[in-house]
């Protein structure tokens, strides 16, 4: 008994190794949320939410803008209200819940760490080889589909949604989602889509 307590305690201490990557400090849409707050540019955030969520997103921006030049303190507290209403309204949009912005040094799944290193380099070649081989040539077809999509206009939002919406099923599918409809939903569609980003 005495034992249990005590590997509890040390399990709770642990880092939490999370699959998923969109809801920590971080991950891109809190990089892009950043990136919107200090060049003003709402468009960086914006590609992560649906069309029906942006009015929320937009709202709050406006706000936050308004208040950063009262302090750092109110600096903190707004670009925080902005991130996490941001994350809130891009992982509801997917069916997923959302429970605050996992701290910086949250431990991230490797395969989805190599998936985000894909992207940046423009090869998927290393993270092929820590999939499964019958899985490899959907997903080389998912990660072509948003390499394809990755280069456009911040203030082209059609565009950049639509980067989003290949990038949501390449991802989706490495963390080892079967299902292909994250590949037919855009973030400005009404439908909704789960994947634990």
């Amino acid at each position: 008994m005495f034992i249990n307590r005590i590997i509890t305690r040390l399990s709770a201490m642990w880092p939490v190794t999370v699959q998923a990557h969109c809801d920590t400090a971080e991950g891109p849409a809190v990089t892009d949320g950043r990136k919107a707050l200090e060049t003003g540019n709402i468009n960086y955030a914006l590609k992560w939410v649906p069309a029906d969520g942006e009015a929320e997103v937009r709202d709050v921006f406006d706000k936050v803008l308004k208040v950063r030049g009262l302090g750092p303190v109110a600096a903190d507290v707004a670009d925080r209200l902005f991130l996490e209403t941001l994350v809130r309204v891009h992982r509801m949009a997917e069916g997923a819940g959302f429970t605050g912005i996992q701290p910086a040094g949250t431990r991230i799944d490797p395969v989805v760490e190599a998936a985000d290193e894909a992207i940046a380099s423009g090869s998927d070649a290393d993270l092929l080889l820590m999939v499964a081989p019958e899985r490899r040539i959907e997903l080389h077809r998912r990660f072509q589909a948003a390499l394809g999509l990755r280069d456009f206009d911040v203030d082209d939002l059609e565009a950049a949604r639509r980067y989003i919406a290949a990038y949501v099923s390449f991802f989706t599918y490495t963390e080892g989602e079967e299902h292909d409809q994250h590949a037919q939903v855009s973030p400005g569609s009404t439908e909704h889509h789960s994947h634990a980003h």
